[in-house]
C-alpha cells in the first residue's frame, strides 16, 4: 500500500519513513554530515552537500508532505524561514493581501522587511469575503491567509479565499500552523500552498525551531527548492529527527489540547472576571459553523479579554504557576502570554487596536495537563491579580 492509502494516524507514524536498509534500525537516522562521496566528478547518490538535502531531511519533508495530503514538502530553519522563501517569489511593485490579525512576526517580515523592495501589503479582516475582494488589485500575486487567526482566532473561508485569489491570478497561501493538518487540510480546499511553523504543534514539545512548505505544483515546489538552496535557511538533520519523533504522537496530542481547550474555553466563558472569550469551538464564536465546516476539531489555542488595563493583564499571565509565561505555542505544556507585549509587539499599537488587539487580550496554548489544574490555576491568578 501506498502512503496515501493509509488513514491520517498510521502515516502520521509511517509516512516518509522506512526501517534502515542496512541496520534495519526503526527510527529515521541523524544524518550528520555537511558533504557526500561522490562515485565520479558530478555523479552522486542523491546527495552531495546538506544545504542542498539531507536524508533526515527528505524523511521530514515526504512525512508533512503526507500528513498535509500534498505531493511535494520543503522543509526549513524556521517558520520565518518558510515565510520568506514564499515571498522571495515576488517582485518589485507586486501587492499582497493578508489577514488582519496575522502573527506578529508575519506582520513584521512583509512591513519592516519586504516593504522597502517595493512590494506593497494590505491587511483586511479576511472573515468578510467581499473584503477581501475589495483589496484586490490588478498587481496582487499572493494572498497569505491564517485560520484560525493569532491570536483572535477568527476563521477565514479557506476555499472562498482561494475561489478570489484564482480568480485574480494570485497565489492562496495557508499559515496552518494553530490548525495542523490533523485537523485542517487547505489544499483540499484550494489553496496553493501551505506554511508551517514546526516549532509548534508538529515538533509538540517546544525542544525544536522549524519550518515547512508543503504545496501540490511541481513548478512551485521547484522554486522553493532554489531559493531553499540558495538562501540557505535549512534545518540541521537533529532538527529534523526531532520534529519526525513529534509528528508521530501528533494525533493523539492535538485530541487531547482540543478536548482541554474546549473545556477551559466553556469555563471562562462563564467566569465573572472575563469579558469574552476567543475559542471557535464555542457556539458563540462568530465563525463556529465554518470553523465546524472546514475543521475537524477546533484546535488548542484559547484567547481571552478581561476588562483590565495592561498592567494588570500583565499580573495575570506573571501570576500563574502551571501556565508558563512564555511566547510559542504548542508544546505539551501550557503556555500563556500577552500578546500586546510579547508575541505582537512588533505591530504598533494602533494597529493592534484597530485590529482588535486590545491591552486586556491573553492568548493561552492549551497544553496537555489535567485541566482541573489549569482551571484551578487561572482562578488563583485572577484572585490575586484583580483584587
Amino acid at each position: 500500500m501506498t502512503d496515501d492509502e493509509f488513514r491520517f494516524e498510521t502515516r502520521s507514524i509511517h509516512a516518509g519513513q522506512e526501517p534502515d536498509e542496512e541496520t534495519g534500525a526503526l527510527m529515521t537516522p541523524i544524518h550528520a554530515n555537511s558533504t557526500y562521496e561522490q562515485d565520479a566528478p558530478g555523479e552522486h547518490r542523491g546527495y552531495e552537500y546538506s544545504r542542498t538535502g539531507n536524508p533526515t531531511r527528505t524523511d521530514l519533508e515526504a512525512n508533512v508532505a503526507s500528513l498535509e495530503g500534498g505531493e511535494y514538502g520543503r522543509a526549513f530553519s524556521s517558520g520565518m524561514g518558510a515565510i520568506n522563501t514564499v515571498l522571495n517569489l515576488l517582485e518589485a511593485g507586486d501587492h499582497v493581501v493578508a489577514s488582519e490579525d496575522v502573527y506578529g512576526g508575519t506582520h513584521r517580515i512583509f512591513t519592516q522587511v519586504y516593504e522597502q523592495y517595493d512590494l506593497e501589503f494590505d491587511f483586511v479582516d479576511m472573515t468578510d469575503l467581499d473584503e477581501t475582494e475589495s483589496a484586490m488589485r490588478e498587481e496582487t500575486e499572493l494572498v497569505w491567509v491564517e485560520t484560525p487567526t493569532n491570536p483572535l482566532l477568527n476563521v477565514v473561508d479557506i476555499e472562498g479565499t482561494a475561489d478570489i485569489a484564482h480568480d485574480h491570478d494570485a497565489l492562496c497561501a495557508v499559515d496552518n500552523t494553530f490548525a495542523t493538518p490533523y485537523l485542517q487540510r487547505p489544499l483540499e480546499l484550494g489553496a496553493d500552498l501551505v506554511a508551517h511553523s514546526l516549532t509548534k504543534y508538529m515538533g509538540g514539545h517546544s525542544d525544536v525551531v522549524g519550518g515547512a512548505l508543503v504545496t501540490d505544483d511541481e513548478e512551485l515546489d521547484e522554486q522553493f527548492g532554489f531559493y531553499q538552496n540558495s538562501v540557505g535557511a535549512t534545518p540541521g538533520p537533529h532538527e529534523c529527527f526531532l520534529v519526525l519523533r513529534g509528528t508521530k504522537t501528533l494525533p493523539v496530542r492535538m485530541d487531547r489540547h482540543c478536548e482541554n481547550a474546549s473545556e477551559l474555553a466553556e469555563w471562562l466563558e462563564g467566569h465573572e472576571d472575563v469579558d469574552r472569550v476567543y475559542y471557535p469551538g464555542l457556539e458563540s464564536h462568530p465563525d463556529h459553523d465554518l470553523a465546524s465546516s472546514q475543521m475537524d476539531d477546533f484546535g488548542g489555542m484559547v484567547s481571552f479579554e478581561m476588562d483590565a488595563s495592561l498592567e494588570e493583564t500583565a499580573d495575570v499571565v506573571s501570576e500563574t504557576e502551571v501556565f508558563t509565561l512564555a511566547e510559542s505555542l504548542g508544546g505539551v505544556e501550557s503556555l500563556i502570554e500577552q500578546p500586546a507585549t510579547m508575541t505582537h509587539a512588533a505591530i504598533p499599537a494602533e494597529e493592534r487596536e484597530a485590529a482588535g488587539l486590545r491591552d486586556g487580550l491573553i492568548r493561552a496554548s492549551i497544553g496537555i495537563e489535567n485541566v482541573e489544574d489549569l482551571k484551578a490555576d487561572l482562578q488563583q491568578a485572577f484572585e490575586k491579580s484583580l483584587e
